[in-house]
């Protein structure tokens, strides 16, 4: 983008006054001299610091009053005041669309006086989704299969576990911006909807739910009868957000709408399941998993959350009184008698329960403190007939950590299993599936596992046993979903080992060379893949794909359930009986399908190709869809989800499921926080579109699953971040936000009212559209597209214009393909307000009127037309409604043939249109418009304006005399422009401003500026200054200046700043004024 040059002030500048009183001052001594004052606190100083703040701020708006104020106030002030006139508001009538539902809007009522986001947004989405104009065109010979102009993106199907929230409207902005965008480029285009089962979210918040409202559990209902109080609330809450999503202008195709547990994906599902097993990639083992005591279910390591503890510390764990806080961060030493001798090993837990299911204790092989007992047995301390060996492994002990002896629990932690399985030990399960202990556990069986904790260690001390507690650093892995502390646990569980599927995903992605961005993303998704651990797919819900395998219960047989052998899988039951009987081979046995359900992700992964019709052979959507193009996904997801669908998307399809992955960033409220329910800051986009009050937002947290401590808080902050609700925004305005805030990999911190800054560009929009449109009456008929893009502008306005406009299309084009939506956003936004609205309109004002020259007329108005025209459809892409909505308000082009902007051909880069030559010539002629208004400003001329521009380069001089007319125009109170060659041709008593080198603008001010008043103002501000500045100069001297709070001498020291400058400034404005008086 082509800037004008910088405009460099040699005349004196309006300062404006910093005049804060003594009182203000004396409070921010008295804060710098209790600074050093025992028994000060910080609040106290700081406190006297902000009052210090607030009365300067208030002399300071008192002062300007005074200034203000006439001087002749005193001798008039017996005159009556005159009544000031009321400006008479005509009242616009009552909005109503008489739009029928589903067809084009009724757009023959003139435009509203203002941008009015419900009332643009209307109706449009209705049209467009009954018109079809979403749903890809199948290929013909006039449209043939193109694979490098096909563009699709699968949506990553929200859960349904409740309404969408502001980083759904994130994901959905982004998508569609692309969507729209290619589209326009030309190519086939396939944005798919869709919806996740979401098995754990789902189930515990119906849980919650009818908890809450019903006082049941879903054991009261059955599993059949819960399953449809499920369905019930998928259906609600589906329906409720594909509203969302239309409301959110998102142009999906609805007629390919998913949902996961739909019977197509379903076949999917099972699909997946049995080749993976068939393949022996899938298989069942008793192996350690993590398991959710609250859920009740087992879960994979990426939905564990690993939480560090600096030290001791309380935590309310779920299903604990809120009052008992249970202890962690300290580990608990106590001693093994060895059998038979007076020895003893002392070994450490930070898990004292686990003790119960101990079966040895390892030192290092080479540990000259442990030589003489290896082989040993050690005596149990609470299950009498346990005996438990000591075993040397150099894995698992560090000599130098501790006492170099390791307590061995295999069923109950991961490094503990390794080490039993290299030594054959026993695996003794100490817990049921509700948190209490078994009958292993021998006296403590019955007791809640963290009530346990507390009494193992009373009974160790009761036994002599119990050495010492000390603090530990430690993570505790807690459940993502429930908070509660996950317990290592041995189950027989479905597996898929990863290994291959991740080498050969790997291998692939390198192969092509597949995009992830950022990089950073990229890397972390080779690091994990590299390292990547077997999959437990298995949960123990009832909301989900019920696990598609049958233990085969033969009679006569001895069988362990745990063991894969006798299990089949089945596409069908009648596969699944048909394997069962040739295992069975001629024995009576009794099919029993596992009642388990899958993990999520196992039918998420499947997304891509699921949803265009896989696993049925030769679909048309698998052969013109597949691969997408482009996976838009929060990086949080990455290995949830994204690594799944490539692994199982090259597993089963032999390709990549997308060409490119876009990882965007998370977003977070305007103070950095995670969007949490309890905190009351997760935003419904609808609120933000249709704005709502306090009271409002409010409701809908008493409406949720929270808890009254939950609702107490998150209110709070509700009140605290939304005092006055949240202001009515409009789609357009909160897609163009989150498209602006976005930069790959960046956090985003949304704050609310940049939203609404985006609506007031609206209603600049609306108006400046509005505005235009007079402009374009009178039986106006705009150029054939054709013609448009061959046209050759009349002035050198509409030349700048036109190649500003088309600096834009390249620059949009190139960040839209680059993913650069923060600079794409930018551009654009500054082509409509900084070169359209505050340059051209005003520009063209005199020659667009009825009465101007009327070639000169038709060719500002051609060049008007292109760009509100180009403008609004290289806005479309973000604001799909007001675009639409005004570019129909448009006249209509000849030979048009689109119905919706968004079928309409996206600005291309024309070589006709690269006016730059024309473009740096009108640069200067602006940046000489901006240095006089600078100018007048500074001397506070709003009427009479009598600027010079002296422009030594005859050539540029000439181009700058020919545009008199345009800077008299862009200069409000312009009273006469003049070109001249050099300063002698200035009058006497101008004030001089530089543009360029070889560029000057001259202001008349004398006649015009009272020298004298000037002067004396001047005189007061700069002795104001100086008492200003010796106080706080004085502040900082103080012996006690260092004991002052930091922020305090950070104000402080910028306030000395300030005052180093407005002292500057003043003189020099001073010495400027006085030359001028002695001159004239």
């Amino acid at each position: 983008m082509s800037q004008p040059p910088s405009v460099q002030h040699t005349s004196p500048e309006g300062v404006p006054p910093s005049e804060v009183p003594a009182a203000a001052t004396a409070a921010a001594e008295s804060a710098a001299a209790e600074g050093g004052a025992e028994g000060t606190s910080k609040s106290a100083q700081k406190k006297a610091a902000k009052l210090a703040e607030k009365q300067a701020k208030a002399a300071a708006k008192n002062a300007l009053k005074a200034e203000k104020a006439p001087a002749s106030a005193g001798a008039s002030s017996g005159a009556p005041k005159k009544e000031k006139v009321k400006k008479e508001t005509k009242e616009e009538p009552a909005w109503t669309d008489p739009t029928k539902p589903g067809e084009q809007k009724d757009l023959s009522a003139p435009m509203e006086s203002g941008y009015n986001p419900l009332h643009v947004e209307s109706s449009w989405y209705a049209w467009w989704e009954k018109k079809g104009f979403f749903t890809p065109k199948p290929p013909s010979d006039a449209a043939p299969y193109d694979p490098a102009k096909t563009f699709v993106i699968p949506l990553p199907p929200p859960n349904v576990t409740g309404l969408l929230h502001i980083g759904h409207a994130l994901t959905i902005s982004i998508q569609d911006a692309l969507i729209r965008f290619y589209r326009m480029k030309g190519y086939r285009t396939l944005y798919v909807p869709g919806f996740d089962h979401a098995g754990i979210s789902t189930q515990t918040v119906v849980e919650k739910r009818l908890a809450k409202v019903e006082q049941k559990s879903r054991y009261d209902y059955g599993r059949e009868a819960f399953l449809q109080k499920v369905f019930d609330w998928k259906d609600e809450y589906q329906a409720r957000i594909s509203n969302q999503m239309r409301r959110l202008g998102a142009s999906f195709d609805f007629t390919r709408e998913a949902f996961t547990m739909d019977a197509s994906l379903s076949e999917a599902v099972t699909e997946n399941f049995c080749k993976l097993f068939e393949d022996g990639i899938l298989y069942r083992e008793n192996r350690l998993v993590n398991w959710c005591v609250y859920l009740n279910t087992t879960l994979s390591n990426l939905e564990v959350v690993q939480k560090t503890i600096p030290g001791r510390t309380l935590m309310n764990v779920p299903g604990y009184p809120p009052n008992e806080r249970i202890e962690f961060g300290v580990i608990v030493s106590f001693v093994y008698p060895v059998v038979g001798s007076d020895d003893k090993i002392i070994v450490a837990t930070t898990r004292p329960e686990t003790i119960l299911g101990d079966t040895a204790v390892a030192v290092h092989p080479d540990d000259e403190r442990y030589k003489h007992l290896h082989g040993k047995l050690l005596q149990h301390p609470f299950i009498a007939e346990r005996h438990i060996p000591v075993v040397t492994d150099s894995v698992a002990v560090d000599m130098a950590f501790g006492t170099g002896a390791v307590k061995i629990t295999p069923a109950h932690d991961p490094n503990d299993y390794d080490v039993g399985k290299r030594h054959n030990l026993p695996f003794i399960n100490i817990l049921n599936d509700d948190g209490t202990l078994n009958a292993n556990a021998g006296e403590f069986k019955g007791m809640k596992r963290f009530s346990a904790r507390r009494a193992v260690v009373d009974a160790l001390k009761a036994k002599g046993l119990y050495v010492e507690t000390k603090d530990n650093p430690m993570v505790v892995p807690v459940c993502e979903r429930s908070g509660d502390v996950i317990e290592p646990v041995m189950k027989p569980q479905w597996w898929v080992n990863c290994q291959p599927l991740a080498k050969a995903a790997v291998e692939k992605v390198r192969q092509e060379d597949m995009a992830i961005e950022p990089p950073q993303s990229k890397r972390e998704f080779f690091r994990w893949m590299e390292n990547i651990q077997d999959w437990c797919v298995s949960r123990q819900l009832w909301w989900g794909h019920r696990v598609p395998a049958y233990f085969v219960d033969m009679e006569g047989v001895e069988q362990d359930a745990s063991e894969g052998r006798w299990w089949v899988v089945g596409r069908t039951r009648e596969q699944a009986d048909e394997r069962a009987a040739k295992m069975a081979n001629g024995r009576a046995y009794e099919l029993k399908q596992d009642e388990d359900v899958l993990d999520t992700w196992f039918s998420s992964g499947l997304w891509p190709f699921s949803t265009l019709g896989w696993p049925r052979a030769n679909t048309d959507d698998m052969k013109y869809y597949y691969p997408t193009s482009m996976l838009e996904t929060g990086w949080d997801i990455l290995f949830f989800w994204v690594a799944r669908m490539i692994m199982l998307g090259v597993y089963h399809t032999g390709q990549l499921p997308f060409k490119e992955v876009f990882c965007h960033a998370m977003v977070r409220d305007a103070h950095g926080r995670k969007m949490s329910k309890s905190l009351g800051n997760v935003i419904d986009p609808i609120d933000v579109i249709e704005g709502i009050s306090l009271e409002g937002l409010q409701q809908r947290l008493r409406e949720g699953n929270l808890d009254e401590k939950e609702i107490n808080k998150a209110a709070q902050g509700q009140k605290k971040d939304y005092p006055r609700g949240i202001p009515q925004c409009g789609t357009d305005a909160l897609r163009f936000t989150l498209c602006a805030y976005t930069a790959a990999g960046r956090d985003i911190n949304l704050d609310i009212m940049r939203v609404e800054g985006y609506r007031k560009f609206c209603n600049k929009l609306w108006n400046a559209t509005r505005f235009a449109l007079l402009k374009l009456q009178d039986g106006y008929t705009p150029l054939p597209l054709a013609e448009q893009d061959a046209f050759v502008p009349q002035s050198l306005v509409e030349k700048w214009i036109l190649y500003r406009l088309n600096a834009t299309a390249k620059q949009l084009d190139h960040d839209m393909q680059q993913r650069s939506f923060m600079s794409a956003t930018s551009c654009v936004y500054n082509f409509w307000l900084y070169d359209l609205c505050d340059v051209y309109i005003e520009a063209i004002k005199p020659i667009t009127d009825a009465g101007a020259e009327p070639a000169a007329r038709l060719s500002a108005q051609h060049t008007l037309y292109a760009c509100l025209d180009a403008g609004l459809k290289l806005l479309h892409p973000f604001m799909p409604f007001v675009t639409e909505e005004l570019w129909h308000r448009l006249p209509v082009r000849p030979q048009e043939t689109c119905e919706t902007i968004a079928h309409t051909r996206f600005p291309p880069w024309n070589p006709t249109h690269d006016f730059a030559a024309e473009a740096a010539q009108f640069d200067d002629v602006f940046a000489s418009v901006r240095a006089v208004r600078a100018l007048a400003a500074d001397y506070g001329l709003t009427s009479k304006i009598q600027a010079f521009v002296e422009v030594q380069n005859a050539e540029s001089r000439h181009v700058l005399s020919t545009q008199c007319s345009v800077m008299h125009t862009l200069i409000k109170g312009c009273e006469s422009i003049v070109c001249v060659s050099q300063a002698s041709e200035v009058p006497a008593g101008c004030v001089v401003a530089s543009v360029s080198a070889t560029i000057q603008v001259h202001l008349l001010v004398s006649g015009l500026v009272d020298f004298d008043q000037e002067l004396s103002k001047l005189a007061k501000k700069l002795t104001l200054n100086e008492t200003q500045l010796q106080r706080t100069v004085a502040l900082t001297q103080k012996p006690d200046w260092s004991k002052t709070p930091e922020d305090v001498r950070a104000s402080t020291n910028q306030r000395l700043d300030d005052l180093e400058a407005e002292k500057a400034a003043l003189l020099k404005a001073q010495a400027n004024f006085e030359s001028l008086r002695s001159s004239s």
